[in-house]
């Protein structure tokens, strides 16, 4: 398959497609639902064969539960087909509506972004939601999957394309990129693809970042903090680190690094060392930190700049003088994707989520809520650490951008430059 010429067919028709109406864009989702349902046995079925491979292959368990598409994901892909259809259209929403003069009316309106291309690694699940997103938004999408779920993704590609055609969609509406040496050619596409979104490994969104010429929104890393005040609340505070933690150990929203306050270390530090020892998740505490825990085997002493992102059941430690030093800490080496402050003291709290320059910012909650179907998004493409267009889970407002309507009746900029004519500038929205 040519990519190239693939694509640009898609760009032809993306037009078409932005076009078509809110009801039909709501039916083709709810006639793919249908169709998931019908073929979720055939799926389940090239699911094993996806997680036979990879066990042979020896890939990591926390990889492994990335693959894996049961009944469980499928009633959650359901769920945010569900709530995708009842979210207001993204398209066509005036947001600006002013006379410049007499019969001389603008207006800001959405509309999609055009064609998307989106690669993502291990999620088979995400190829619905992207799917359902880009449809919802009246965009048209390249899909290109790890080659761990190529045969989950290559059947639910097809239940999904053939739901749509069915739907009266364009054919090249969606396209599947399976090849690894397509991505290298979407990358060379910036005549026909107006953006990229990666998901997937730092090293993995890193590389499309730099190589390629087209719009690339995502994140590369998440490497997301929680910071544990002095006025915190112990008991609380317990439950929301473990879930942040352990809820699901592989996302970009697990937490990574437990910043404490050094006042109340002492109590909190063999706390939650025993809360974290009983859901196997291992302490990589400073020398400091080290000091304060009890002897279990289970923590081991790292460097004062040794923090990343795990992706394991493993979480960095270190002590803290206050919230300004969380702060300082989270915005030098931090992702800049998700973090936590838990506190009692709301002035504390108010100060940590204005200054701390993250995509999320949380007060006494997991991080584990940063994402798209938790926001009432119905599903997400990704998320966004960037400052430009989106930020954060990226739902259907992520996906449409604007256009200006300007209509008038024979008005010509000359009589304005002459003094014939004046702006009168009313706003009528």
């Amino acid at each position: 398959m040519e990519i190239r010429t693939e694509v640009k067919q898609m760009k032809a028709c993306a037009p078409f497609v932005a076009s078509m109406s809110a009801e039909s864009r709501n039916h083709a989702l709810e006639r793919i639902a249908c169709r998931l349902k019908e073929y979720e046995q055939e799926i389940f079925e090239e699911n094993r064969k996806d997680l036979l491979a990879a066990e042979e292959a020896g890939i990591a368990a926390s990889v492994i539960k990335r693959l894996k598409f049961d009944a469980g994901k499928l009633g959650d892909v359901f769920k945010g087909l569900r709530q995708l259809q009842t979210l207001p259209d993204p398209v066509g929403k005036i947001t600006l509506r002013r006379e410049l003069d007499e019969d001389l009316i603008l207006e800001r309106v959405t509309c999609p972004i055009g064609v998307i291309g989106v690669i993502f690694e291990a999620r088979p699940d995400a190829l619905v939601q992207i799917s359902a997103l880009c449809i919802k938004s009246g965009n048209c999408a390249v899909l290109k999957g790890g080659k761990e779920t190529a045969n989950t993704n290559r059947i639910l590609f097809r239940v999904i394309h053939d739901s749509l055609v069915e739907c009266g969609f364009p054919e090249k509406s969606l396209l599947q990129a399976e090849l690894h040496n397509e991505i290298d050619e979407l990358l060379e596409c910036d005549d026909c693809v107006d953006l990229l979104i990666p998901r997937g490994s730092n090293r993995f969104v890193r590389y499309i970042m730099d190589n390629t010429r087209i719009p690339v929104m995502g994140h590369s890393d998440g490497l997301c903090h929680i910071y544990v005040d002095a006025d915190a609340d112990l008991k609380k505070v317990l439950p929301v680190i473990v879930d942040a933690k352990t809820q699901y150990t592989a996302a970009c929203n697990a937490v990574e690094t437990l910043l404490v306050n050094r006042s109340c270390a002492p109590a909190f530090l063999p706390a939650i060392s025993e809360e974290l020892k009983k859901n196997h998740v291992r302490i990589r505490g400073t020398k400091e930190v080290m000091e304060l825990l009890p002897e279990s085997g289970w923590a081991e002493e790292t460097a004062e700049e040794d923090f990343r992102e795990y992706l394991d059941l493993i979480v960095s430690v270190k002590l803290v003088a206050d919230v300004d030093e969380a702060i300082d800490h989270i915005n030098r080496n931090g992702s800049h994707h998700t973090d936590a402050i838990l506190t009692e003291n709301p002035e504390t709290a108010k100060r940590f989520m204005n200054l701390v320059d993250s995509a999320g910012v949380y007060w006494n909650c997991s991080t584990r809520f940063a994402d798209g179907f938790r926001y009432g998004f119905g599903a997400e493409v990704g998320i966004s650490t960037g400052k430009l267009h989106a930020r954060g889970p990226v739902g259907l407002e992520g996906l449409v951008t604007y256009k200006y309507r300007l209509c008038g009746n024979g008005q010509i900029v000359g009589d304005y430059a002459a003094g014939k004519r004046e702006f009168h500038f009313r706003d009528l929205l």
